[in-house]
């Protein structure tokens, strides 16, 4: 029988991880407002077979509150890291175009924004931006790309010093052709593979300024307002509110983070090799 390669076997766990998230999404997207309504007669229920996440005091089922919970998180999560991912590219790539007072200032700015931690950070924008949607998407957007930034530009710094990048330059060709055709495919993997793995802080810094009130508003499900709403119970001895949804939000955040590793078998040849 033979043996299945490293990239063979992560393409295929990459495939089932992306399956199991999309699935997720969608049923949290698919399943209608009204099946998460409430209903005093019952509240407060454990989990069991008709209510297998348990109910809140307000009597509504947390199985599909934490569905929905979920895919808000994810498209917030997905959104944000889509758009820290782009302003790395373009920072990484202005720190590398050769201009020294720009790579000091860029350089200088990532020391900056990492120095603060980012909960605060995100508080501070989405505060000053009337919270909700459009203040956290902007607050984790503008926390999460320096890290990609930096590797994005060390990569460019590293491919200009390659002597085929030198050779076009002597056979006439101009900046934008070694970029289109030299620079972009190295970056295109780096850029990949960062917006996977800056996806579970998204959702995880989401959830926890949801959790703090400084994110979505209390009439959304997401996993950060069930886990906030969770707290007002516990001493009561309800524990499935709290439990349950953070425990679905860890795993979500483990399948995602072993996707991005995977991916990055996939895509860097000399992983594959290891």
């Amino acid at each position: 029988m033979k043996k299945i390669n490293r990239r063979t076997r992560a393409l295929i766990l990459t495939f089932v991880l992306a399956l199991i998230l999309t699935g997720i999404y969608a049923l949290g997207i698919w399943i209608p407002d009204e099946a998460a309504a409430g209903s005093f007669l019952n509240s407060r229920q454990p989990p069991s077979w008709e209510h297998p996440f348990g109910t809140d005091a307000l009597g509504r089922d947390l199985f599909i509150r934490t569905l929905k919970g979920m895919a808000v998180s994810m498209t917030v999560g997905f959104s944000a890291s889509v758009m820290s991912a782009v302003i790395a590219v373009f920072v990484g790539m202005a720190a590398a175009a050769g201009f020294r007072y720009a790579d000091a200032f860029v350089c200088w700015l990532i020391d900056l924004v990492m120095g603060v931690p980012h909960t605060v950070l995100v508080i501070l924008i989405s505060f000053s931006m009337g919270r909700g949607l459009k203040g956290l998407l902007v607050g984790i957007a503008a926390t999460h790309w320096c890290s990609l930034a930096r590797l994005i530009r060390g990569e460019v710094l590293k491919q200009k010093s390659e002597p085929y990048i030198a050779v076009s330059r002597k056979l006439g060709k101009s900046d934008g052709w070694i970029f289109i055709h030299h620079l972009l495919p190295h970056l295109v993997p780096q850029f990949f593979t960062g917006l996977v793995l800056l996806f579970p802080h998204a959702v995880l810094h989401e959830a926890s300024i949801s959790f703090l009130g400084f994110g979505l508003p209390p009439e959304q499900p997401a996993i950060g307002i069930i886990l906030s709403e969770s707290m007002r119970y516990l001493s009561a001895g309800m524990w499935w509110p709290a439990v349950i949804p953070g425990f679905m939000l860890v795993m979500i955040v483990l399948l995602v983070d072993q996707m991005g590793e995977h991916l990055q078998v996939i895509l860097d040849p000399y992983r594959a090799q290891e």
